[in-house]
């Protein structure tokens, strides 16, 4: 049974306090995933929220990759513009990881997909730091851990094969060919289960459930919260993590939580969590421990 550890307080603070109990120390040189939020999105969580966190691991970098989709993101030269008008560079180097191409990684033992594409220069790092923002999602239902480890940390390249079930590598052709939602679970499922193996357990997973939109934070038009926020929880294994914070948000007395529940299982968004389960990405048991 993984341990997940939670607190109700959202601040900088509470991040490390959070990794000081998952009692992890990440080795090296640390990727610390980040989602910039794209143009227009009012919900990603600023970069200020996440300094003083890396200032504690004495890293002053911050990970990304291009999207496969039209927008801010999906080219370097464009990213980089939007990184100076979100302030990310005010704070952090940031390492643009498929900026000079992507590598294949394997899959043993996948869902669907035999290989998966992330932006070569993740190999670069001994060890991992998740910082996710979770909320909805309008393609995989939510976003959260192992979306960050599989569309987050895959190429433009990649994003589209994870789309397509495997079968489109472009993105001018991408939305064209996009699997049904749970197929789409079973491939982000492959995908996170490869820069899991990777790492090969040099890995810190921490997730802020506030700014409960059904969107993600790549919606340039994306709703507002439909639910108060509900606090920051952190493990080593990202699937008991996401479970635990799917959990808290049924949980939940705030009525607005319909919503976001009705966003997630009409994109079949669950099975992601049984998807990665069965793979051996991590498990669906969890203790929860409030800190």
């Amino acid at each position: 049974m993984s341990k997940v550890y939670f607190t109700k307080e959202i601040s900088p603070e509470a991040l490390i306090k959070l990794y000081k109990a998952v009692d992890k120390k990440l080795p090296g040189k640390i990727a610390v995933k980040i989602h910039t939020g794209e143009h227009g999105n009012q919900n990603y969580i600023h970069p200020d929220f996440f300094k003083p966190i890396c200032d504690y691991l004495n890293t002053d970098t911050v990970v990304e990759c291009n999207t496969a989709y039209e927008g801010a993101r999906n080219y370097t030269d464009k990213h980089l513009k939007l990184l100076k008008e979100h302030e990310w560079t005010k704070y952090f180097n940031v390492d643009i990881l498929d900026a000079n191409g992507d590598i294949s990684l394997p899959i043993e033992d996948g869902n669907r997909l035999e290989e998966n594409f992330i932006g070569k220069n993740l190999i670069n790092y001994d060890s991992l730091l998740v910082l996710s923002h979770f909320k909805g999602h309008p393609c995989g239902g939510f976003g959260g851990a192992l979306k960050q480890l599989s569309i987050g940390c895959a190429s433009t390249k990649g994003k589209c094969l994870i789309h397509s079930d495997g079968k489109v590598s472009t993105q001018d052709i991408i939305w064209e060919n996009m699997c049904p939602n749970s197929i789409f679970c079973e491939c982000m499922a492959d995908a996170a289960k490869s820069v899991v193996d990777l790492f090969n357990g040099n890995a810190v997973y921490i997730s802020s459930v506030v700014n409960l939109s059904v969107d993600c934070d790549c919606c340039e038009v994306a709703e507002d919260p439909c639910m108060k926020d509900i606090g920051i929880l952190a493990s080593t294994d990202p699937v008991a993590l996401d479970k635990a914070c799917l959990d808290l948000i049924w949980s939940s007395d705030d009525k607005g939580k319909d919503h976001l529940i009705e966003r997630i299982d009409s994109r079949s968004g669950r099975h992601i969590i049984e998807s990665a389960e069965r793979i051996g990405t991590g498990s669906s048991k969890y203790e929860l421990i409030e800190i």
